[in-house]
C-alpha cells in the first residue's frame, strides 16, 4: 500500500447499477490494479420478452484482465452476488466477502459447477485485505439480509468509502448494529469519497428497525390462533424468516418453509448458524397433513407476484402440496419492487378470491436508509466529494438535495451514469472517458445471444403476428409449381377470415405472376415483391403490420 500522494488520481469505472435498481457492479484502478465491487443481476423489465435475466456487460475487464486482482462483494443479495457465474466463467479471479455472503456465492457456483475452478475467501468485519496498489476493508453494516458490509477502499489517492446496501438499525434481529464508530474514526482521518446506497433517498425520517416487525406478527399470530398463516417474504431476508419462526414458537405452531430459494437460503444460514430454529419447529411440507390448520404456519417465497414462485402457485391452484383454504390468513411481508405491482396486486386478487385474508400493512420494513440515516452517514465521514449509487435517476438527484443540505457544495456531488469513467483526486474530479457498459440479455441457457434486433422481432410478433408464404418454383425454368399457400399466427383466427385470406392469396399469385413474366430469377427479389404487396394490401385493409415470411423451395 503506497503512501497517500495529493497528485494520485484513481478511477471509478460503474458497469451497471447506476440509473436502474440492481445489477451493482463498479471498478475501481489505479495503476495496474483494478478492483471490482459487487457483480450483481438486474431482473428483466416488461419489454424484454422471454429473458430470464439481465448481467453487466465487462467488455472492459476483459481487456484488462491481466490488472484485475478479484471481485470484493458487499452483501448476498441477486443484485450484487448474481451474475457471479457467468462472469467468473470469462474473468477468473479471487472473490472476497464475509460468511454469509461467500456460503450463498458457493450455491450458485455449485449449480453452475464452478466451485473448483473459482478461488474464494471469507473475511470478517474488520478485517482488511491487499489487492494490488489497493487495501480494502470490510465494515458492519445493517441491510434486510445478514452480513452485509460497507467497504473501505484506500488507494495512494485517499480513501473512498462505499456503503454497500445499507441501513441503521440500532436494534438488529441478529448480530450488532453498523459499526458507526469505525466510520466516524475514517471521517476524522479524512475521506476522500463516499459512495452511498440512494435506494430510499426520496423518504424522510428514518427506516424502522427489523425488530417491528417481529410485533407486528406477533399481534398477528394472537389475533388469529384458530387460522393457519402463510407468511410471504424475501428468501434472503433472514431475520425476517427467524421472526416469523420466533412467533410460531411462541404460539406452538410448526413451521414449513416453502419454495426453492428459500428451502436453500434458510438451510444455508441455518448451517452457518445466522438463524435459531427451535428443536421441532420445522416440519416437512408432507407432514403439514398431520397437524390441524391453526397449529401450523408456512413461510414461502412469492412476496413479489413471480408467476413460479410457491405463493403465485398456491394463489392460482398449481401448487401441488398446498391449496388456500377460505380460513387462511396471508401475510406479505414485502413491498412490491417497482414495476411488480401488477403482479401483487393479480395475485392479492386471487387469494382474495379464494376466501383467504390477506394482510399486508406494517409486515415490512426497508432494508435501505432514508433521508436521516443518509445524513448521519455523510456527519459520521464527512466526505471531500459525495457519489449517489444504486438507484434510478430520481433516487441520485434526491440524495444530491439531501447532501447539499448538510454543505457540501454542488460542484462536489457527482452523479454518474453507467459506463463513466470518473478520475478522482484530492484537488478535483472529471469524467475522462466513457467504456462499454450496458446489459447482457439471458434467455435459458444462452447469454447475449439475443440482442436488441431478436428482442424487436418478438415484439413484433407478440404484438402483429407472422404471415409465412410458401411457394414451390421449378428449377431452371422458374416456373410456379405450386402455392402460394398463406399460414398465419397470431394474425386474424382464419377459420373466421376465409375471405380476407382468399384475397391475400390471389394478391401474392398476382405478385409472383408478375415476377414471372418479368423474368426476375432473383429470389430476393421475389421475396421482397411478395412482402411488399401482401403488406400494402393488409395495411389498406386491416391496418395491421404483421411480420411476413415468404419461403420459396425449388424442385
Amino acid at each position: 500500500m503506497k503512501k497517500q500522494d495529493s497528485n494520485a488520481k484513481v478511477k471509478i469505472i460503474p458497469l451497471g447499477g447506476m440509473e436502474q435498481i440492481g445489477m451493482n457492479i463498479t471498478a475501481f484502478e489505479f495503476d495496474d490494479s483494478i478492483i471490482v465491487v459487487d457483480c450483481g443481476l438486474a431482473f428483466p423489465t416488461d419489454d424484454m420478452l422471454g429473458i430470464d435475466l439481465v448481467i453487466p456487460d465487462v467488455s472492459y475487464l476483459k481487456q484488462n484482465i491481466n490488472k484485475v486482482k478479484g471481485f470484493v462483494i458487499t452483501h448476498g443479495h441477486e443484485d450484487h452476488i448474481g451474475a457471479l457465474p457467468y462472469i467468473l466463467k470469462e474473468i477468473n479471479v479471487p472473490v472476497y466477502g464475509t460468511k454469509l455472503t461467500i456460503a450463498l456465492i458457493e450455491n450458485k457456483l455449485k449449480e453452475h459447477n464452478l466451485l473448483k475452478n473459482t478461488k474464494r475467501k471469507v473475511i470478517k468485519h474488520g478485517q482488511s485485505i491487499n489487492l494490488g496498489c489497493f487495501r480494502i476493508e470490510f465494515i458492519k453494516t445493517n441491510h434486510s439480509i445478514a452480513d452485509a458490509s460497507a467497504l473501505a477502499i484506500f488507494s495512494p489517492a485517499g480513501v473512498i468509502l462505499h456503503t454497500g446496501d445499507f441501513k441503521i438499525d440500532y436494534t438488529p434481529v441478529f448480530g450488532e448494529p453498523a459499526d458507526l464508530e469505525r466510520f466516524a474514526e475514517l471521517g476524522k482521518k479524512g475521506v476522500l469519497a463516499l459512495m452511498c446506497d440512494s435506494t430510499n433517498a426520496m423518504r424522510p425520517g428514518f427506516t424502522q428497525s427489523e425488530k417491528t416487525v417481529g410485533r407486528t406478527f406477533d399481534n398477528i399470530f394472537a389475533d388469529h390462533k384458530n387460522n393457519r398463516i402463510i407468511v410471504a417474504t424475501f428468501a434472503s431476508n433472514v431475520d425476517r424468516v427467524q421472526q416469523v419462526i420466533n412467533s410460531a414458537s411462541k404460539n406452538g405452531r410448526k413451521v414449513v418453509v416453502e419454495g426453492r430459494s428459500m428451502v436453500n437460503v434458510i438451510g444455508t444460514a441455518s448451517e452457518l448458524g445466522y438463524i435459531a430454529i427451535p428443536e421441532g419447529t420445522l416440519i416437512d411440507i408432507d407432514q403439514l397433513k398431520n397437524y390441524p390448520d391453526e397449529q401450523t404456519v408456512i413461510i414461502s417465497t412469492g412476496s413479489q407476484g413471480e408467476s413460479m414462485a410457491a405463493l403465485s402457485r398456491m394463489a392460482g391452484s398449481t401448487h401441488k402440496k398446498i391449496s388456500i383454504k377460505p380460513n387462511d390468513v396471508i401475510i406479505l411481508s414485502s413491498n412490491p419492487i417497482p414495476g411488480n405491482e401488477k403482479a401483487v396486486s393479480k395475485v392479492v386478487n386471487e387469494l382474495s378470491m379464494k376466501g383467504a385474508e390477506v394482510i399486508c400493512e406494517d409486515t415490512h420494513v426497508s432494508g435501505h436508509a432514508c433521508q436521516e440515516e443518509i445524513k448521519l452517514m455523510y456527519a459520521l465521514v464527512r466526505p471531500q466529494y459525495s457519489i449517489p449509487v444504486h438507484g434510478e435517476y430520481r433516487h441520485l438527484i434526491a440524495q444530491k438535495s439531501v447532501v447539499q443540505s448538510m454543505g457540501i457544495p454542488k460542484e462536489n456531488i457527482i452523479i454518474m451514469s453507467s459506463g463513466d469513467v470518473v478520475e478522482l483526486g484530492a484537488e478535483s474530479w472529471k469524467v475522462v472517458d466513457h467504456v462499454q457498459s450496458g446489459g447482457i440479455l439471458v434467455d435459458g441457457l444462452g447469454v447475449g445471444d439475443v440482442g436488441n434486433i431478436v428482442l424487436r422481432d418478438r415484439q413484433n410478433l407478440a404484438q402483429n403476428g407472422i404471415i409465412v408464404v410458401v411457394l414451390t418454383l421449378e428449377k431452371y425454368s422458374n416456373q410456379l409449381l405450386a402455392g402460394p399457400d398463406i399460414v398465419s399466427r397470431g394474425f386474424v383466427y382464419v377459420r373466421e377470415s376465409e375471405d380476407l385470406m382468399e384475397e391475400a392469396r390471389a394478391i401474392v399469385n398476382d405478385a409472383v405472376q408478375d415476377c414471372l413474366e418479368r423474368k426476375i430469377n432473383d429470389w430476393g427479389k421475389i421475396k421482397n415483391i411478395i412482402r411488399d404487396s401482401l403488406s400494402d394490401f393488409l395495411w389498406k385493409r386491416m391496418k395491421r403490420n404483421p411480420m411476413i415470411l415468404p419461403i420459396i423451395m425449388e424442385v
